[in-house]
């Protein structure tokens, strides 16, 4: 599923920015708050494709 490719990606392209937020940075905290609502829009989008899959059988 490339849904679940995307929302790998996001999660693992974060990682940098929130240890940067975790001390103290405060453009990095704006940054990862950016990168969840992505996370957040990648993750609704692998709930429908696999609620689809599920209702197609």
């Amino acid at each position: 599923m490339m849904e679940y490719e995307r929302l790998k990606e996001l999660v693992a392209a974060i990682e940098e920015d929130l240890l940067k937020a975790e001390g103290g940075n405060k453009a990095a905290g704006t940054r990862v708050r950016k990168q969840m609502q992505d996370i957040k829009a990648a993750a609704q989008d692998l709930r429908k494709k696999i609620l689809e899959v599920r209702s197609t059988g």
